[in-house]
């Protein structure tokens, strides 16, 4: 990382300092204590991929496709794992780092960060529809509001809880949504196996049989772009990982062993930070598919419009009996808000960073970057409510979001090719299974990318 003139260096994760490094934790108590990025992401992901989308995907395809929201979890992860690493041994931003990407310019910046500001005019939908399921969540529970004001409502919550910008208060919040609903869904997939919607081994084996119905591959595919980490969410992790102070607790690079360490140090402690939380949201997801395929396909039901959240809750009252609807109505709330909040908080970072590559800003400078943050954390939200009350289709504008990230996932992986084998250093040469694992993630992800491109142009 270049270090920044006229920069506060302290407080600052972004500006790496030799007075900030710290030694790796070698107990896994200690190790414990240092996680936290991957969950702030499980926060944003358990929302829109997987209480939407993947039950959105059960209700239509049954048992056939459980196969891809598990092969979507655990494909995408070594992307993460390589933008991580890449945060820590360097320091440097997602958006820097692209800004050095090969290719063409225009005006100064980088093609690849134009083309993800283009992907995210269609990503302002898709939080949209997020702001919408919080809103019409919140009108079925208080019908005498309606829901135009719910969702201007929760906008406003968001930018309060966000618009100061804090990275504990963000992780801490992140972990407890996440805890509640997955506790509620749990309880509900257990419960399940004593009601006529009971889960059969025939079933799960239907699920893992790689078939694909016809009529499922535009659903399979934008669940394939936004269950697990999506292609945003591999790019947020560089935030976190940074704000939660890896790169910092390494230093700059100074070609001593002290520093390689350090950096393999901390380094594992991302990779556990990031399977740990990998681990949560793929059972997270399975649970909410199987329950969507078990209960909503079955009853030929199929979560549509301002039906979606009535339509979801059928998952809940059919396993736990109708006094469930109030406590998943509940339940839906944390979690459709979960995302909102970890959405908002990274779109405020990743969009103000890209602004610094553009030149419009100073992303570096401390006080700068608090007041982009704290704007953005204002302006975004009323976007987003302003979406879902002209468009008033949640699933169909998350779906959309989806979509788009199964394209913006092979830029990701185009960015995380070079940082494997044109800019990392030789000392920190992973495994030869890491390779492997990456470039079957390669090849799946641009497999389904351009397989997107082709069934719309």
């Amino acid at each position: 990382m270049l270090t920044q003139e006229n920069t506060n260096l302290q407080d600052n994760p972004y500006v790496l300092d030799q007075n900030a490094i710290k030694d790796p934790p070698t107990r896994w108590k200690e190790k414990l204590q240092q996680l936290g990025p991957g969950f702030i992401l499980s926060a944003a992901i358990v929302g829109s991929g997987e209480l939407i989308a993947t039950t959105t995907l059960g209700a239509e395809a049954g048992f056939a496709t459980f196969w891809v929201v598990i092969l979507s979890c655990l494909v995408k992860v070594t992307l993460q794992l390589e933008f991580g690493k890449h945060a820590i041994y360097c320091g440097e931003t997602v958006m820097s780092a692209f800004n050095r990407l090969p290719g063409p310019r225009l005006r100064g910046t980088n093609w690849s960060i134009w083309t993800w500001l283009f992907i995210q005019i269609f990503k302002l939908l898709q939080v949209g529809g997020i702001v919408g399921g919080v809103a019409i969540t919140l009108n079925i529970a208080f019908p005498q509001i309606n829901d135009t004001i719910w969702a201007f409502l929760a906008a406003i919550l968001s930018s309060l809880l966000i618009f100061k910008g804090y990275y504990r208060f963000i992780e801490k919040f992140s972990i407890g949504m996440i805890g509640l609903f997955t506790l509620l869904t749990f309880a509900s997939l257990f419960f399940l196996q004593y009601t006529t919607f009971a889960l059969s081994w025939d079933n799960l084996i239907e699920g893992v049989s790689f078939n694909l119905p016809p009529a499922a591959v535009g659903v399979a595919i934008a669940a394939f772009g936004i269950t697990g980490v999506g292609g945003d969410e591999i790019m947020y992790y560089n935030y976190w990982c940074l704000e939660k102070g890896y790169a910092r607790f390494v230093g700059p690079e100074d070609g001593s062993e002290a520093w390689l360490r350090r950096a393999k140090g901390w380094i594992k402690v991302m990779y556990l930070d990031a399977l740990l939380s990998m681990v949560v949201y793929t059972l997270v997801t399975a649970a909410f598919y199987l329950l969507g395929a078990a209960v909503l396909h079955r009853s030929g039901l199929v979560p549509e419009g301002y039906e979606m959240i009535d339509s979801l809750s059928r998952i809940y009252t059919e396993t736990l009996g109708p006094w469930a609807k109030s406590i998943y109505l509940f339940g839906a709330l944390i979690v459709l808000f979960s995302t909102l909040f970890a959405a908002l908080a990274s779109w405020t970072r990743i969009f103000s960073d890209a602004f610094g590559q553009i030149g419009w800003i100073n992303f570096y400078n401390p006080q700068v970057r608090k007041r982009s943050i704290a704007i953005l954390a204002w302006v975004f939200p009323l976007c987003w409510a302003v979406l879902f009350i002209f468009i008033k289709l949640p699933v169909m504008m998350i779906l959309v979001g989806g979509f788009v990230t199964s394209i913006l996932l092979l830029v990701v992986v185009y960015a995380a090719f070079q940082f494997r084998y044109r800019r990392l250093p030789e000392k920190l040469t992973p495994t030869p299974f890491y390779d492997f694992a990456l470039v079957l993630s390669a090849v799946v992800i641009v497999a389904v990318g351009v397989y997107s491109i082709v069934k719309v142009f």
